[in-house]
């Protein structure tokens, strides 16, 4: 579709407006660190579903096959995942002091709880190579661990109970897995509930075969291959490997246009379908558990010191307008529109302000923003005016100097053409 009429502002100012003016300021900072954000929170869209030899099965169309998918009742598993994550993102182990921008530290705060915060661990999983360890007992019992060298991270659900455990500390953060209050109920880990997610993709923009057979994790496996019909998408092609017995994903690869190994390649190593022992579903004994409510109340109530003063004035008038969070309500930021279907989408919004930081408000950022925002950013220009693609191997960001944002999984130059068509 076209996009939507450019942001105009009131011609009558008031102080909601003012405040709205520092919450759009404020994006200047926190949109580019965001892409890093958007692209880890790909990792959510992927089946944690792993690969060896071609055996010889009977025929079967796409479309039986994603029936068959969805059809499986298979809902008790356990088995060992490996993920590598390659987004073309910059290192991250410099960036743990950007907790800072947030409200919290390293310790979030006193540090109760801190160590087993979910949030704390979604960076980890954007880049480089994990194992995980899965178990899933129906719709109301799953877990997830992320193995590491010296302790593991379990996200454990179980009934109406969620909890995110870190072996090393002991430490737990607890909530309850209410859907009526807008709570997440469980992670995702049953294989059905991924594989839907994966096959959103399947519309009228998508072209979708059966790409030959495979052996994943001891089992014979049919390959799904789902690839864009559409020019300008940074995806190339989606694989999934679906068990050809019980019809549940094994494995998922996304693969990038830029060619070299997958954006995303995950999958099984090892599977049992056999009913897990319910001691997996229990949260250890002698963990120190936090509430989830309680944890948000130990954030600290001051901004850090260090900010850059407006900056700072920034990050308040936020807080005054949509509490500590500093979430905006849908809708604001301009309003968000959409461009385009399909791979191509475009997500656009009008900051209502200035475009990236000049050098010298660069100078004043907390040590290493202005260094990663360097790291991926490419100046553009066109039609539209001047701006910076925040580029990664699957998400891409322009904003323009006047404040303008368009993102989607496309390239730069699909970009720039949205810029230049908008005006």
């Amino acid at each position: 579709m076209a996009p939507n009429a450019p942001y105009e502002p009131a011609p009558v100012r008031d102080e909601a407006d003012d405040l709205r003016d520092g919450r759009r300021k404020a994006a200047r900072y926190i949109v580019p660190i965001a892409v890093a954000g958007v692209a880890a929170a790909t990792i959510g869209l992927v089946p944690a579903l792993a690969s060896s030899g071609d055996p010889d099965l009977p025929k079967i169309s796409a479309q039986e096959l994603i029936e068959k998918i969805a059809a499986s009742d298979t809902e008790q598993l356990s088995g060992n995942v490996k993920i590598s994550t390659d987004l073309g993102l910059p290192s991250f182990a410099g960036l743990a002091d950007l907790g800072d921008l947030a409200g919290g530290g390293k310790d979030g705060g006193d540090g109760k709880g801190a160590t087993a915060d979910p949030q704390s661990k979604l960076l980890e999983l954007a880049t480089g190579t994990h194992h995980l360890q899965v178990a899933a007992d129906g719709p109301d019992k799953q877990k997830v661990t992320i193995l590491g060298k010296g302790s593991d991270y379990s996200l454990i659900h179980n009934g109406d109970d969620v909890w995110a455990y870190d072996s090393g500390t002991k430490e737990a953060v607890h909530t309850k897995g209410d859907a009526g209050e807008g709570h997440e109920a469980e992670p995702t880990a049953t294989p059905k509930e991924l594989a839907e997610q994966a096959l959103k993709a399947a519309d009228p923009t998508t072209k979708v075969t059966v790409d030959g057979t495979s052996r994943i994790a001891g089992q014979d496996a049919y390959q799904l291959k789902l690839e864009p019909k559409q020019s300008g998408s940074t995806i190339s092609s989606i694989t999934i490997d679906v068990d050809a017995d019980t019809y549940v994903p094994l494995k998922f690869a996304l693969n990038s246009t830029d060619g070299g190994k997958p954006v995303v390649d995950a999958g099984f190593t090892k599977i049992d379908f056999s009913k897990p022992d319910a001691s997996n579903f229990a949260l250890p004994k002698g963990a120190k558990v936090t509430e989830g409510e309680d944890l948000e109340k130990q954030a600290p109530k001051d901004l850090p010191k260090d900010l850059p003063k407006d900056v700072e004035k920034d990050l308040k008038d936020l807080e005054k307008e949509f509490g500590k969070e500093g979430m905006p309500a849908e809708g604001d930021l301009g309003g968000m529109n959409v461009i385009g279907e399909g791979w191509s989408t475009i997500a656009t919004f009008d900051t209502g302000g200035q475009g990236m930081p000049d050098e010298g408000e660069m100078k004043d950022m907390p040590a290493g923003v202005g260094g990663l925002l360097d790291s991926f950013g490419d100046k553009v220009s066109g039609e539209f005016g001047e701006g910076t693609v925040f580029k990664t191997r699957l998400i891409n960001v322009l904003m323009t100097d006047d404040g303008k944002v368009y993102a989607g999984a496309v390239t730069k130059d699909a970009l720039v053409k949205a810029a230049n068509e908008a005006k």
